[in-house]
């Protein structure tokens, strides 16, 4: 997909996965920095990651020139969505604003087919990756320093963020596994989100 800026939403849970959406953020952007990307990431303000368990969203914007829409905190039209929790597909309008041939990024231990199920729009959709990192990761952090201003406690790509960035690398060409993998703190779970990813094109 051909696109000026490519905008990413992750959509996590409060508190229990607001380190790790913010680390999977991170890991986009550091690996596509490598590869010589302009990014950027940051948390929605308008999201509540205090609240235990409350959807919440990230974003990510990767280009191959300088960003412009620098004071623009909301991607509108994501071409990328990834889900920390594949419970957050029920009864939400994951795809809003995603233009034609967009891809959808889950962790779950459910197939492609079982996902879909559960999404109206699915049209908007080239693919849809499904990846078991909870599984895959050897251990989840979990911090309360809350979004803004937050000092990162542990290591960047230590729990589900690493296997789900990595299986994201099978259907985002903005950046690499291998850059993946170098950014990552577990790197072998990045790695595994990648060999273990479901692809299903549509």
């Amino acid at each position: 997909m051909s696109q000026k800026v490519y905008e990413v939403t992750i959509w996590a849970r409060g508190v229990f996965q607001d380190m790790e959406g913010r680390h999977a953020t991170l890991l986009m952007a550091n690996a596509a920095d490598l590869g010589g990307k302009f990014v950027q990431a940051w948390d929605d303000y308008a999201d509540l990651p205090d609240r235990v368990g409350v959807p919440l969203r990230k974003y990510v914007r990767l280009a191959d020139e300088e960003i412009e829409m620098r004071f623009v905190y909301v991607n509108i039209n994501p071409s990328l969505v990834v889900l920390m929790d594949d419970t957050i597909v029920k009864g939400m309008n994951i795809l809003r604003g995603m233009p034609q041939g967009g891809s959808l990024v889950v962790n779950t231990k459910r197939t492609p087919d079982e996902i879909l199920a559960f999404i109206p729009n699915k049209e908007l959709l080239a693919n849809v990756v499904c990846v078991d990192a909870s599984g895959l990761a050897a251990d989840t952090a979990i911090d309360f320093m809350g979004s803004e201003g937050g000092v990162e406690v542990a290591a960047v790509g230590a729990g589900i963020s690493a296997p789900l960035v990595g299986a994201a690398a099978k259907v985002c060409d903005r950046f690499i596994i291998e850059n993946v993998v170098k950014v990552a703190s577990n790197k072998s779970a990045a790695q595994a989100g990648f060999d273990a990813a479901q692809v299903k094109a549509l």
